[in-house]
Formats: structure tokens, sequence, C-alpha cells
């Protein structure tokens, strides 16, 4: 009876309220407008701040606070969403409170964390980026959407599209890595698989660009820390991932914690109004991140009644989990404080986008137990995994091509990664369940069987300290320490290595070393492993680093002494199968590099598209009164864009239609690229282009086009790109997106470094 009577009055208003001859808007909207409005016509003050409240049911804490009486206050109308709540009947009885025991039985909005995968788990976005194959990238998204909806999520804190130049930052591992080009290209592919071309399907969810915006750039490295840059560098380089992602469609952003011009992100009336929704035209809703507006209080600017007030105002619409807005916006606008325009305003975008989902017309649609008994974590999707996986591994040395393997013979596999499931997903993929993962171990024994036998040793701990290694056993991931000596360690792995005819070093990071909150000042490799490596080299066997990471690491050492280095990031449920794949040439390695690695954590922030100085060194090291090091060169051990293959591609000469254009003309691109090797391979041909001369300093390089084409073995094709004057644009001093006559030059390569180069003269 109670839908009923609630569903009598929301028809009468809809109906009045439509068709009033004095109301314009009514006359122009769209129909979720006019429903949106119609609803809210019968919401009282308490029930509109409610819809902006976003507490989360509790499995994972990140913050300072966690809400309690959840219960409670969604049958007063207080919650608009919940997160991390997770199983299909959790969220039906959960919605069920919302729908029959609320007063006008809206329903909620349920959001997780659906970074890199769902159950079936995918490797960390950094990785994921390294197959520069956008189609491949919106396959995982369309496949973690089709588990998640099947379980009941609408809503994806996902894309991570933060441009991150500095790798002691833990949360470069979520992002796609330094270039704002190919993070915008990214963002584009994530978006479109999460939410596909109609979002009110059970089987497409809201995605949320995260996090608005520098948070990439925190001084130090350090998680949360201070941000502060020009406003050019800001719209060259860190906001083109969030307007591609707003240009695809993205339901939602989420705010950064970091400031910007002195003002904590989730408080910018700037970048939350003026850019965000007047500039890009953003009609979709912004949630803080977790407590990020009562953490605005430690940045000082004021209580949580002044934080609340300043978030809301600027066009922070959800609050999630600090409550701040349940429990101040309402005095705030009877004491006249606050216009409850703003409020009005999040809570109409809220409500638009549970329109948008359909959850109006079904609330239970996202909750259909079968789905998720068929659709979750197939056998399908796991070879997916496991394809993805091994794409997106990145050769980065072998010397006498001891890559790929023989299927014979005796291996020995050492190293704390080596049979570790737990840390094979890496960071945030908290809903897999770690203990399905295939190791490298498991990997091997499934591709080979006894076609080799393995000699198996631990060999070293993650770190010498059990303090810092207990501080990444985080989220159910255990780096197994072994708490021997380490020489007793290293004397066993070496006793295994002599008797095998080569050696498997599965070394690196633990899972939970790179995420959020895991900010390092050293990104060498450990010093344990390291004297474990050396030990091991010094047996004489041929030896491959196996490596995991999930940021750059400064492998200056590694790079002189091991023979063969594979980094396999984080591979996700199924790294061991994946990595056995390439190790053996089931799978020819195609990944290239979408971060610097330089050679030591003192050279940090490094990365290719650098501006010149006046002072440029014109050899590589050292010329005293230049820039550069006395200690080392400016140089990174593996640039931007790097990989290898077991195939080898040549690179002709770069052949351009024309080298003096005008106005709106197209450039013809061409090179001619041999696989010159044995084995058929892919490779990723990137496209750079240097404006010479600016109103303003341009880059050394910049990325403006890239293909990934598959050559057989001994093939030639020629491949071309096509150039216009859109890909000349920048933001000016002016921040006027446009182009400037002059030269270019025109750089083809298989990575930053390599390239060959022409120069052409564009005039407007």
């Amino acid at each position: 009876m109670k839908k009923i009577l609630v569903a009598v009055p929301f028809i009468l208003a809809l109906i009045l309220w439509s068709c009033n001859p004095n109301n314009d808007k009514a006359k122009s909207s769209s129909p979720y407008d006019i429903k949106v409005d119609s609803l809210m016509a019968l919401m009282t003050l308490e029930e509109k701040i409610g819809q902006l409240n976003l507490p989360s049911a509790g499995d994972i804490n990140t913050g300072l606070a966690q809400s309690t009486g959840i219960i409670a206050q969604i049958k007063d109308g207080q919650v608009g969403g919940l997160f991390n709540i997770r199983g299909v009947e959790k969220i039906r009885q959960t919605q069920q409170v919302a729908v029959d025991e609320s007063r006008l039985g809206i329903p909620l909005l349920f959001a997780m964390d659906v970074i890199h995968g769902y159950k079936t788990v995918f490797p960390i976005p950094l990785g994921l980026s390294c197959t520069w194959d956008m189609d491949l990238i919106e396959r995982t998204a369309r496949i973690a959407t089709q588990e998640a909806t099947a379980e009941g999520i609408v809503w994806t804190f996902s894309p991570m599209v933060d441009i991150a130049r500095d790798p002691r930052w833990g949360r470069i591992a979520e992002g796609s890595g330094e270039d704002a080009y190919l993070g915008s290209e990214v963002a584009r592919a994530m978006v479109r698989g999460y939410q596909g071309d109609d979002l009110s399907a059970n089987n497409t969810m809201m995605s949320c660009a995260k996090h608005f915006a520098l948070y990439g750039a925190a001084e130090a490295g350090r998680d949360y820390n201070t941000v502060d840059m020009s406003r050019i560098r800001m719209y060259n380089d860190y906001l083109p991932p969030f307007k591609a992602a707003v240009e695809e469609g993205a339901g939602t952003l989420m705010a950064s914690f970091n400031e910007i011009d002195g003002i904590p992100a989730t408080g910018s009336r700037w970048l939350m109004t003026e850019l965000l929704r007047d500039e890009w035209g953003f009609d979709g809703f912004v949630v803080a991140d977790y407590t990020g507006v009562t953490e605005m209080i430690m940045h000082g600017m004021g209580d949580t009644a002044t934080v609340a007030k300043l978030a809301i105002s600027a066009g922070t619409d959800m609050d999630m989990v600090s409550e701040a807005y349940v429990n101040t916006l309402k005095q705030s606008v009877e004491d006249g404080s606050l216009s409850i325009e703003h409020i009005d305003r999040a809570c109409r975008t809220i409500l638009k986008a549970k329109y948008e989902l359909g959850l109006f017309d079904d609330p239970y649609r996202y909750c259909d137990s079968s789905r998720s008994a068929n659709e979750v974590f197939t056998s399908e999707n796991r070879a997916e995994a496991r394809s993805v996986a091994a794409q997106s591994f990145v050769l980065l040395k072998n010397e006498n091509d001891i890559l790929p393997l023989k299927k014979s013979g005796k291996i020995a596999l050492i190293g704390p990664m080596a049979d570790n499931v737990e840390n094979m997903p890496g960071t945030w993929s908290v809903a897999g369940d770690f203990k399905t993962s295939v190791s490298v171990k498991m990997g091997i024994e499934r591709l080979l069987g006894d076609q080799v036998e393995i000699l198996h040793a631990r060999g070293s701990n993650i770190y010498t300290d059990p303090d810092l290694e207990a501080r990444v056993s985080t989220f159910g991931k255990p780096t197994r320490r072994d708490n021997r000596p380490e020489e007793v360690l290293i004397k066993e792995a070496v006793a295994v290595a002599m008797k095998a005819d080569v050696i498997l070093a599965a070394m690196g990071e633990a899972s939970e070393s790179a995420g959020e909150s895991s900010s390092l000042t050293n990104i060498e490799m450990p010093d344990n492993q390291r004297r474990l490596l050396d030990a091991l080299l010094k047996t004489g066997k041929p030896l491959v680093l196996v490596l995991f990471n999930g940021r750059p690491m400064a492998l200056k050492w590694e790079q002189e002494n091991v023979p063969a280095i594979l980094d396999v990031w984080f591979g996700g449920t199924q790294a061991g199968e994946a990595i056995a794949d390439v190790l053996f040439g089931d799978v020819n390695p195609s990944g290239k590099l979408t971060t610097t690695f330089p050679q030591n954590t003192g050279q940090i922030p490094l990365y290719y598209n650098h501006k010149m100085t006046g002072r440029p060194i014109t050899d590589k090291w050292f010329q005293k009164f230049k820039t550069n090091y006395l200690d080392v060169s400016n140089e990174p051990v593996y640039p931007f864009g790097f990989g290898l293959s077991y195939a080898t591609f040549d690179y002709g000469d770069i052949q351009l239609s024309s080298t003096d254009l005008s106005g709106g003309a197209e450039l013809k691109v061409a090179v001619e690229i041999t696989n010159s090797g044995d084995r058929d391979g892919k490779e990723v041909i990137q496209l750079y282009i240097r404006d010479m001369v600016g109103s303003i300093t341009r880059p050394v390089k910049e990325l403006r086009d890239f293909q990934k084409v598959e050559f057989k073995a001994g093939e030639t094709k020629t491949v071309t790109f096509t150039i216009t004057p859109d890909d000349l644009k920048f933001y000016n001093a002016d921040l006027k997106h446009d182009w400037e006559s002059g030269d270019f030059e025109i750089m083809v390569g298989g990575n930053s470094r390599d390239v060959k180069s022409a120069m052409v003269t564009w005039t407007k």
C-alpha cells in the first residue's frame, strides 16, 4: 500500500510540473530531467542531502572514518549509495530496504573499486597500458563490467587517469604512465568498456574518472601530498586524460586529495565548476574521495560545517564516508550561509544518474543471481586474462637470445615471487580471490608438465627489514616471509641453481609495494634481493630476471649485469600462465614501456617529453656549466616506449607527402618496417612531433600517434600516419588550444629515443 501512496503524488507532481505553460524547462529538458525535478518536488531538504551521502559498507577501510547505523540511515532517506558491499543477495536486501522502507523509495547506487578486473583480475593498469592496444584495454573493462554487474555493482571508481612522472608515488601502478596523449586514449577506451552505448543495460556500469586533478604530481612522490604547478602545465600535461574521459561520456569524476592553487581540489570551484562544467560541459556528478571533505579541516580550511559548504559550493556533489554533508548542510541552509540551489543541483545530478542506470525502472536489474553463477570468473574470462597479461609484459633485455627458453632440462626457479599466488594480482584487486591466482611455478607446471624439472628455492625475502615487509603485507596478500638468516637462504638457492641448466629469478616488489599509501624513497631492487641475484650470477648459469613491479624501478645494475630481464608487472589472476607462455616462446612479447625507467632515484622526475634548457648538453655526459649531473648521465636506463621482442624490427627512412604545408592540409608520414627476425611478432610504431619554435617553450618531442602492427617473420610493411593541424595544437600562454606556424620535426620509431626524423614547415 505504501508504494501506491508514494506513487500517486509522484505521478501527480510529474503531470502538473510538465504541463505548466510557464515552465520553459519542461519544454526543452530530457525525460530524465523532467522526472528528476518532479521527484525533487516531493523531497524534503533532509532527503535531498541524503542523496549526497556515500558511506562505505565496511569491507575496505582506507581513510579516517567508517559509518555506522547505515540501515537506519537508508530507511530515513539519508543514503544515496554504498560502496564495498559484496554479493548479489546482500545488495538485493539492502536495495529492498531503500525501495520498500524509505519514504520515497529512491534506489541506491552500489559502487566498488573495480580497477583492473573484478573476480577475473587483469594486469595492473600500468601494465595494461604497456600493451598499447586500445581494443584490448576496452575489452578488459568490458569483461570487468560483465562480472561486476552480475553481482550487483552499478558504479566503478575507475579509470584512474592521473599522469604520473614520479615513480616514488605508489599509485603510479593504477594509471597509464607519463604521457598525456596515450593516457587520454586509455581513458577513452576504459570509459567505453565500462559504460558501453546503453548505460541502462544491466551489463554496463557507470565509470568514474579519478583523481580530479593533478594527484599524480604529489611533491616528493608522497601520497596525499601538496601539488603546485602552472596552468600551462595543467592544461598541456595533466588535464587531457580527464577531458578525454568527459568527452567519452564518463558519468562521474572523483575529486583528488591534493590542493590546486592553494585550495584542496574537493573545495575548488575553479576546478569543479568553472573548468569541468562551464568549460568542458560535464553534466554528470563529482564524488569526493574517501573522507576528502573533512580532510580539508587538516588542510586548514575550517571546521566541518565550513568545509562542507566549501565542497558543495565548489561542485563536489557526493560526500564519500565523512558524512559532513548529512551532519551540517541542513543547518547551513537554515542559517542562510548556504543556498539550497547548491544542494538541489547536486541532488539532481545524482538522481539523474540513477534514472540513466535504469534503477527507477527496476531497482533489482543488477541482482540476477543466475548471472553471477554463469558470468563471473568463467574459463573464457580467465583465458582472456592470460592472453592480456602476456601482451602487457615488456622484454627489457635479452642478451644472446637467452629467451625464449627450451622446453626441456632443469630449471632453477628462485626468488620470493616464484610461488606466491596472493601477490600475482597486484594492488586494488579488491574483488579477486587471491588464492585462485596462478603463480610462476604453477604456470610453468601447467604449460610444460614433466617436460622440464623445476628446482625451487626461495632465496630471499622481499625486504631485509621485517617491519617494512609487514607494511606491504596488506589486503590478504602475505609475502610469506622466511625468517632464516639471509646467508642461509642464499646458500640454499645457489645450491639449487648449480643443479639446473638455467635460472629464473622471480624478484622485485610485492603486490602492495605499490598502490595507495605505498610511496617509496628508493625504487632500486631491494639490497637483499640484489645480493641474491649477484650470487646466482656468479654460478655462471644463464639467468633470466622475471621482474615483478608496480612502478618503474631503477635497474642500472641489473641492466649492466643480468643477461635477460622480463618485466611482468603484476599480471593478474592468470599471471603465472602468461609468464610461462612468454618465457617459453608460445607468446612473443610485444609490450612497450609507458613510463621512463631512471638510473637511480635521484634522477626523478625523469620523463621523455621534457623541455629544453638554455644550457643543454651537446654530448651524453659530462660538460661543465651545462644541465647535467656529476655522477650519472641524464639518460634513463630504459626510455618511454621501449620494449624488445623475439623478433627484430628494422625501420627505414621517413617518407613525407610534403615538406611545405599550409592551413588545414594533411601530412602523410610513411615508414617501411621489416621484421628481419625468424619469428612472427608485433611492434608498436610510435610517431612523435617537435614544435621547433613556439610562443611558449615546447617539449623536445611529444607522442601524437601510434599503431600496433603484426609482422610475419621476414615481412615488410609500410606503416602510414596522417597528421593534421589538430596534432600540432597546444595550450598557449592564454590557455587557448591552437597551433602556430613554423618548423616541425616529425619522428617515427620503436621508442621515444631511437627514432627516424624529417623536417616540415607548416604555415597557417
